[in-house]
């Protein structure tokens, strides 16, 4: 049983801005102390870079650094060895387009995906489309861009290599039949890559038991620092792969005449220096989410999450996007409203709430509008939140009913 109030105490946000109620944790994550501490110590006590230096603090960090991989390993369930640092799900994301591109993809093939996908899911399969002569298809979803089994046989074909979907999607909260979709794509022979940015954070996520080739998700998103990504990939399609970038650390050794050796997989794609204490400070956010316990993070937001649905459907003015879907965020807007104007309001009331498209430019096409609000929660919201947000909503209604919001 998650003690919220206990909880709430550990985010120096929410202590120091008490009328804040952020409701934008599909955007960005608020950071507990323990986050923020393992990157000031890192900065205060042991600056070094990785995998490089013979000194005693040089040593430390790499063996915090490895020690991070082996978290992320337990956190999802895979091998070590296939947990790949990144800047970003965005680039982690763009790599696996990359590197299918040049090792497994030709002219032809189809990317299999949907229409309620954010811009770092497909856009790089997108740009494969337009460079590389390869198409991008489109499974059929309902109303709340929920792909039912029937919708991704009837999409699915001979041509189909590659499937690509949002495991929980960043608007409407759609959580897809990952397993049962991975297990018709490899019947089909295609590989299957999931975004899991609005998942992993959210509910407990065993890429074993997906068994998904790859999975891409964001340290931002889960109580870690900003500019830290994960990439997940089966061991032998990593191996496989060509990396996107070159440079230091990736290589064993590289002369005049040309040749070159890689590291091993995974540090064969961590060119350069990466972001090492946002790395330590993932390490520290997955310590904290795994102590509070994923099951019991989705249990309470499903909780809050139906709690929002019952207030917020009572207001005749505002329409729901994703009034039966169980996980992520809701998406809605106030009759009359634009959405901008909405956020803008509730914003007046220190309420955070992003409006637009969310970087879903196609979803128009299943929900029939461009621009909605987006509430989304995380397991330090409450209830009383959720009241006060509401009444907030309530009153844009009146103003906008009078003649008063303009």
């Amino acid at each position: 049983m998650i003690d919220v109030e206990k909880i709430r105490k550990d985010f120096p946000m929410i202590t120091n801005n008490p009328e804040l109620i952020y409701f934008d944790n599909a955007a960005t994550s608020l950071k507990p102390q323990v986050v923020i501490d393992a990157v000031n110590d890192f900065y205060t006590h042991h600056t070094s870079n990785i995998h490089r230096g013979d000194y005693d603090i040089a040593m430390t960090n790499d063996s915090l650094y490895f020690n991070v991989r082996k978290k992320v390993a337990k956190l999802i369930n895979c091998k070590c060895e296939e947990v790949v640092f990144t800047h970003s799900a965005s680039e982690s994301l763009n790599m696996i387009a990359y590197g299918l591109s040049k090792s497994f993809l030709k002219t032809g093939d189809q990317i299999l995906t949907t229409k309620a996908e954010h811009a770092s899911t497909i856009m790089p399969f997108l740009h494969l489309q337009r460079e590389n002569q390869i198409n991008v298809v489109f499974a059929e979803l309902d109303r709340e861009a929920n792909l039912s089994i029937e919708s991704f046989k009837k999409a699915l074909n001979k041509n189909v290599k590659v499937v690509v979907l949002s495991e929980v999607s960043n608007v409407l909260g759609s959580t897809q039949p990952i397993k049962e979709i991975v297990s018709l794509a490899h019947e089909n022979g295609a590989l299957v890559v999931i975004d899991g940015a609005q998942s992993v954070p959210h509910m407990k996520v065993n890429v074993k038991d997906l068994d998904c080739d790859f999975l891409a998700f964001s340290s931002h998103k889960m109580c870690g620092p900003d500019g830290v990504g994960v990439l997940y990939g089966k061991y032998e399609l990593l191996n496989s792969m060509e990396p996107m970038m070159y440079g230091g650390d990736m290589n064993i050794m590289f002369d005049i005449d040309g040749s070159y050796q890689l590291q091993e997989v995974p540090r064969k794609f961590e060119v350069g220096t990466p972001n090492i204490e946002g790395v330590i400070g993932l390490g520290a956010a997955i310590d904290y989410l795994m102590d509070i316990g994923m099951d019991e993070i989705s249990k309470y937001e499903k909780q809050l999450r139906e709690h929002f649905l019952d207030r917020l459907s009572r207001l005749e003015s505002v329409i729901i996007f994703n009034p039966n879907n169980l996980n992520g965020p809701i998406a809605f807007n106030v009759k009359g409203v634009f959405s901008l104007d909405t956020a803008g309001y509730l914003a007046d009331h220190h309420i955070a709430v992003r409006s637009g498209n969310h970087c879903a430019r196609t979803l128009k096409y299943v929900i029939g509008t461009n621009s909605t609000v987006r509430a989304s929660l995380y397991f330090y919201n409450t209830r009383d939140e959720i009241d006060r947000f509401v009444e907030v909503v309530k009153q844009v209604s009146i103003e906008s009913a009078t003649g008063l919001f303009f």
